[in-house]
């Protein structure tokens, strides 16, 4: 098998049933690498006093604990405080000396990870080191200024630095000074579930339409933080006919209701919390469009919108600058495109959906097509031990799929 033989150590921020795009990828890549064969292990703070719940929002200390995700150790580090969006975990020098003790291959660091660079750069002697950028600091200027020093002291370090896409490196001041590192690896999922649903997401599919009621409905996924556009998708609505529904919890919650009731519109939204699997995939099936009104950069990719267009769900996204946004999802192809904030933009492009004969069944057919061509999980996982292979200096292990990517995506510049 490709991965035969070779000893990972992924350090993540956490992992689910903790939420988050981050921690999805972190378990979809640990388990396709382990089922082509690698040894994988996940070290990552534990988000929860008992083991249960999926926010990572800090509400006290946690335990170590440890547990395996099928073929995956997953070691989860208490944490004592978490100060600036950096956890405080006084076990992570020693548990990470005993992980690379057990004499690992490659280190693959999932960043943003504060934590986890220290604890890296305090390490004088490392094996290969990975690195996937997923987001630059943005809002924190402050905090993001204070750590570049360690940021940088670790991307010297390191034997390539990953990227979701290109669009992200040329807005990126870090990726860019380290450039001849740099290599694509985009994000992928497990699309089975998503192609071929389950009984009980048709179920959710079934209760989902009965909610529309006969007129659109609109989906919204993800933590509700600045960066994710609630505010745009709630004046949105004000324009456009149908239902939106908001998947996800975060800060912004109790202020979106309040918006929703000063726009009037409170009654065609419908505020859903976390869902599990079945019923947000049946939220995909049942909706009209996936709404992705994100803002900033701190937005890289949205693993949501490759969710949705592998359920066959057009997306209409941002055009934000210097970001995969508009790149997982493309104008006119899979979804519709529109400008950053642009509330009228976004209602006018829902209206569009709804209105032109033929658009909404076109793109669709795109988002599947696009979803099974580029974001595959076990694609994913083969171009990044391709990748690994490059570092260690071994000749990658030829397969029928992906080869055409990894040559693409794995390529020296």
């Amino acid at each position: 098998m490709k991965g035969a033989g070779l000893r990972v150590l992924h350090l993540g921020k956490f992992y689910p049933p903790a939420s988050g795009g981050m921690e999805a990828h972190v378990r979809t890549l640990a388990l396709a690498q382990a089922a082509l064969g690698a040894q994988v292990e996940v070290l990552c703070a534990n988000h929860s006093v008992d083991g249960t719940g999926t926010s990572h929002e800090f509400h006290g200390r946690s335990p170590t604990r440890e547990d395996w995700d099928g073929p995956v150790r997953v070691v989860r580090l208490g944490r004592l405080a978490s100060v600036a969006r950096m956890d405080v975990m006084p076990s992570l020098p020693l548990v990470l000396r005993r992980a690379l003790a057990w004499g690992v291959d490659v280190v693959h660091l999932h960043v943003p990870n504060p934590s986890m660079v220290l604890a890296l750069d305090a390490v004088p002697r490392l094996p290969a080191v990975v690195v996937t950028h997923q987001s630059d600091v943005i809002r924190q200027k402050v905090a993001g200024a204070l750590f570049r020093p360690f940021e940088w002291m670790l991307y010297s370090r390191a034997a390539r630095l990953l990227a979701t896409s290109e669009a992200y490196v040329r807005g990126s001041s870090l990726l860019s000074t380290f450039r001849s590192k740099v290599r694509i690896l985009p994000l992928g999922i497990e699309l089975d579930a998503y192609l071929h649903p389950s009984a009980e997401a048709r179920e959710a599919q079934a209760r989902w339409t009965a909610v529309a009621a006969g007129g659109p409905l609109w989906l919204m996924v993800g933590r509700l933080v600045y960066y994710k556009g609630l505010f745009t998708a709630l004046e949105a609505l004000a324009h456009a006919p149908g239902r939106l529904v908001i998947v996800g919890e975060g800060p912004l919650a109790e202020e979106g209701r309040a918006r929703a009731r000063a726009l009037g519109i409170e009654d065609r939204v419908t505020w859903a919390g976390y869902l599990s699997p079945e019923a947000l995939s049946g939220a995909y099936r049942a909706a009209t469009a996936l709404w992705f009104p994100s803002n900033a950069r701190s937005e890289s990719y949205g693993l949501s919108q490759v969710e949705a267009l592998a359920s066959g769900l057009p997306v209409l996204n941002t055009a934000v600058p210097d970001s995969g946004v508009s790149w997982v999802s493309l104008h006119e192809r899979t979804g519709l495109t529109v400008p950053v904030g642009d509330a009228l933009a976004l209602a006018a492009a829902a209206r569009r959906l709804v209105e032109e004969p033929g658009l909404r069944e076109r793109l669709s057919r795109g988002a599947q097509e696009r979803a099974r061509a580029e974001f595959a999980h076990d694609v994913m996982a083969s171009r990044s031990l391709d990748l690994y292979a490059e570092v260690l200096g071994r000749r990658p292990v030829a397969e029928d799929r992906g080869d055409a990517s990894v040559r693409h995506v794995a390529g020296g510049r």
